[in-house]
């Protein structure tokens, strides 16, 4: 039994490390991807899971392959195609360590996840079943994840989606809204940002956009607020729990990480997720966040995943963010 399957895009990070002699800017190949991202996070804490999805058969793809592996992922669900290459994505940090991206992806290989590929049996194996919404953006690989998770409800699996907002990888932003809406109504667990909490419910107000999210029957809304900590909202309870100071390098993967130490938690949970009582959901966001802000303190974002005593000892002895 796997703790989470994932089915998404598997990437390279091209991570800024530094200056060349003739002063331009050097990048380092990581591996990446919010979904591969969250399933490392899981495998690091001590968790097990799969991964859905395709990759270029290309070095970069062979790569990932190997990265996965190593990080103790199934990988009886990762496909290679020769239609695409693998996507890549440019990293871009300011002096803050915050990202953006500039992604090579006309078309990428993830795109070209078709319904036959995915193993069913993968998510039938499962107890959570994680997508996002990037898998959506193009055929095939929208029908393939659609599939995939009609089957996981059917199967009574707990399921988790990140709307993962990237406007310039969708035709447009109806589209993009149109089919992360889509997302959000087979969803169990949500975690967003304040930038996609407001893109998807048209709502500022941490409260009443979480509470729109509820109404649609999600049982568990995250919003993430970076040095800020996280908002959330449970069926039970809702409330703020702060973040860890830390000394930030890369924010690169550090929602995943986040994401992944949640879903880490839930896994091991022996009762429904609508049961969490307040004082479970708040630790459980709380080593969550410890995960989210140790994640940034290094480069990259699977190379960067906590293990289980790290993200322990900083519950422990790190201080809060006021």
């Amino acid at each position: 039994m796997y703790d989470v399957v994932a089915l998404g895009e598997l990437l390279i990070d091209f991570t800024p490390a530094g200056f060349s002699d003739n002063g331009h800017t050097l990048f380092e190949m990581n591996p990446g991807g919010a979904p591969a991202n969250v399933l490392s996070a899981v495998t690091k804490l001590g968790g097990n899971g799969a991964f859905i999805g395709k990759v270029g058969s290309d070095q970069f793809g062979y790569f990932l392959n190997e990265v996965l592996k190593k990080n103790k992922i199934n990988t009886d669900g990762l496909k290679f195609t020769k239609k695409a290459n693998t996507t890549l994505a440019f990293v871009h940090l300011n002096y803050k360590g915050d990202r953006s991206f500039t992604f090579y992806r006309n078309p990428g290989a993830d795109t070209m996840l078709e319904e036959e590929d995915i193993k069913l049996d993968l998510i039938e194996n499962g107890k959570i079943f994680h997508f996002g919404s990037l898998s959506m953006t193009d055929e095939p690989s929208k029908s393939a994840t659609l599939k995939a998770i009609e089957y996981a409800k059917q199967n009574k699996k707990i399921i988790s989606y990140d709307p993962n907002l990237r406007l310039h990888l969708w035709k447009n932003e109806i589209i993009a809204k149109k089919r992360m809406i889509l997302g959000l109504q087979y969803a169990d667990i949500v975690k967003l940002s304040e930038e996609e909490l407001q893109f998807l419910t048209e709502e500022s107000n941490l409260e009443y956009g979480s509470k729109m999210l509820l109404d649609m029957g999600i049982k568990l809304v995250l919003v993430t607020l970076g040095a800020n900590g996280c908002y959330y909202r449970h069926i039970l309870s809702s409330g703020h729990v702060p973040a860890y100071h830390v000394n930030v390098v890369d924010t690169t993967g550090a929602g995943d990480a986040f994401l992944g130490a949640i879903l880490y938690n839930i896994s091991n949970l022996d009762y429904n997720l609508e049961k969490i009582k307040t004082l479970e959901i708040r630790k459980i966001i709380d080593f969550a966040n410890a995960a989210g802000g140790l994640c940034t303190t290094k480069r990259g974002a699977i190379p960067a995943m906590p293990t289980l005593e790290e993200v322990k000892y900083c519950v422990d002895n790190c201080s809060k963010n006021s």
